[in-house]
Parts: structure tokens; C-alpha cells; sequence
């Protein structure tokens, strides 16, 4: 199927939600994105810095200067640099140190770095994201970083098939997201996007449900 024929199949199901949909395609190449472009897709998701930097400088400047790129991988602090102000929203900001490392960047080059908080509240030992109970004392300590813009938050699910624990697990975040009165909620992909808009997701991250 074209992309063109998977996206129309995924607004059909997140029509009445209206979340906006950021494609994933850091396993796909320029003319994947393209084709998403031409379908009228905007925002553009990429976890792997120096191949999403050089995927992207062979795109045609009218479509760079008309998107928006979203970075959803883990970031180690010596890549900050090479994000801050390339990708307008950092998703995946999952400790004090690096958001730090973000805010400083920020400030040399004299931006505001919209970010959002991985929050790990499945708890899983072999995913990155802080634990809910640290969400409070972090925003404390990221509220007093001047060249950042809290957003949000963000969480990946677990890989599982079982929708009641999918369903508490979003409706949880959709809470925090209203507890601390943020606008964004970063969460669902390719296997899990149907349930996340459900419980309140304003961004759902798609990879392979419309490149394949």
C-alpha cells in the first residue's frame, strides 16, 4: 500500500481526536518523507542524529522550511548540539543533566527549545524515561531553565497486545499531563496509536503503519 493509502486509513481511525500525527521515519530514507510530505504530513519523527541530519540536507529546501522535526530517540549529551534548534520539540529529555545540557545550548544560540519529559510509568528496567514519582521535583528544577519550553510528556508503551494495561497506562499520563497543565502527550505508535488517542494522546509517533 501507498503512504497515501495508509494515511487515509489512520485518519480515519484518529479523525475525531485530532491528534497530530508525527511520522516516524528513521528506518526510511528522503524519498520515504517526500512522499509523506506530499500526503500532507508535516511533523517528522528521527532518533539517530548524524543520518537524520544528512537524510535531511538532501531535501528540497521548500519542504525543510515547511516541516517540523520532532527528535524521539534517547539523546547522550554530546549529540545536544547537533538537536538544539534542528528539531523543534526534544521528546525524549529524561534527566536533570541532560536538560541542562539542552538549556545551555539553547541559550548560545539564543533559542527556546520546546522539550517534553519521557516518563517510564511502566516502569521497564530496559527502557530509558524517569519513574512518576521524579516528574514533580524535575519540572521544578526545569521550570528555572529560561531557554527551554516545557511542552509536555512523553512515554513508550509496552509491546504487549493486552489493552487494559495499555489503556491505564495512557489514561495515567493523560492525568499527569492535566495535573501539571501541559499541553502536549507524546505517546502511541504503530501497534498501540488506536488506544493512546482514546486516553487523550495530542501526538502519536507512526513508523511503520504508514511506510509499509
Amino acid at each position: 500500500m501507498t503512504v497515501k493509502e495508509n494515511l487515509s486509513k489512520v485518519l480515519n481511525d484518529v479523525e475525531k481526536y485530532n491528534p497530530k500525527i508525527i511520522a516516524v521515519t528513521k528506518y526510511y530514507d528522503e524519498n520515504k518523507m517526500i512522499e509523506a510530505f506530499n500526503c500532507g504530513l508535516r511533523d517528522f519523527g528521527e532518533s539517530r542524529v548524524p543520518e537524520c541530519i544528512k537524510k535531511i540536507g538532501k531535501i528540497d529546501d521548500t519542504i525543510k522550511s515547511q516541516s517540523i522535526y520532532h527528535f524521539i530517540g534517547h539523546l547522550q549529551t554530546n549529540k545536544v548540539k547537533y538537536v538544539v534548534g534542528f528539531f523543534e520539540y526534544i521528546h525524549s529529555v529524561d534527566s536533570l543533566k541532560l536538560a541542562q545540557a539542552i538549556n545551555l545550548e539553547a541559550e548560545k544560540k539564543g533559542i527556546i527549545q520546546k522539550i517534553l519529559l519521557q516518563i517510564n510509568n511502566a516502569n521497564e528496567p530496559q527502557k530509558f524515561g524517569i519513574p512518576k514519582q521524579q516528574i514533580e521535583n524535575l519540572i521544578e528544577e526545569v521550570s528555572m531553565l529560561k531557554s527551554l519550553s516545557l511542552e509536555g510528556f512523553m512515554n513508550i508503551a509496552p509491546l504487549t497486545d493486552d489493552t487494559s494495561e495499555l489503556t491505564r497506562l495512557f489514561s495515567e499520563m493523560f492525568k499527569l499531563k492535566e495535573q501539571y497543565n501541559l499541553k502536549e502527550l507524546s505517546m502511541g505508535m504503530s501497534h498501540d496509536y488506536k488506544i493512546a488517542v482514546e486516553n487523550g494522546a495530542t501526538m502519536i509517533r507512526l513508523g511503520r503503519i504508514l511506510f509499509e
